[in-house]
């Protein structure tokens, strides 16, 4: 099936809602690297600069953050509950141990905008691109945070990134449906 365009939010409740279970695909690839997918469960999209944007954290121990700070770009794929065993590996298992596309039988899709690849089959990829960084700062979280989220101080860059086209698959919907 070919993908087509839609605006940001035609999906954004069914992408907020698998994003909090089971996750979503992030993908990015480094110039001179094979790309990486990793599941991410924090995140969201909003408006910022009068841009849409879908902003995601990565720890600095992770893979995909050697990805991402060599790379312009990411993109987001939201999975169908037929890859709900791919979204369960890419978050237990490294990329520097394993070729995630391989191992769970994944195709890279090109992107249309961004030079990151998406994942074919996934009803909605967001492709963007990164417009900001920073890091969270531990003495601005509340103690329950801190204890919660970062125990083992282990704490997230935050990568901005803008949306510059939405891809949906026709039957994206129905593939979403929970």
């Amino acid at each position: 099936m070919e993908y087509f365009n839609v605006p940001y939010a035609t999906y954004l409740e069914e992408t907020l809602s698998i994003l909090a279970d089971p996750g979503l695909l992030l993908v990015t690839a480094g110039p001179d690297s094979k790309p990486n997918a990793m599941t991410i469960g924090w995140g969201t999209i909003g408006i910022i600069w009068s841009k849409p944007l879908f902003i995601v954290l990565v720890r600095p121990s992770r893979y995909t953050y050697k990805l991402l700070e060599d790379s312009d770009s990411f993109t987001v794929c939201v999975p169908p509950e037929t890859l709900y065993d791919a979204v369960h590996f890419c978050g237990t298992h490294s990329g520097r141990d394993y070729n995630k596309f391989r191992k769970c039988d994944l195709s890279l899709l090109p992107s249309g905008r961004v030079s990151a690849p998406g994942i074919a089959g996934c009803p909605v990829i967001y492709e963007c691109q990164v417009v900001h960084t920073n890091d969270v700062i531990p003495a601005n979280l509340t103690a329950e945070i801190r204890a919660s989220a970062y125990p083992r101080g282990d704490f997230h860059r935050i990568y901005y990134g803008e949306i510059v086209t939405v891809q949906a698959l026709p039957n994206a919907a129905e593939l979403l449906a929970r």
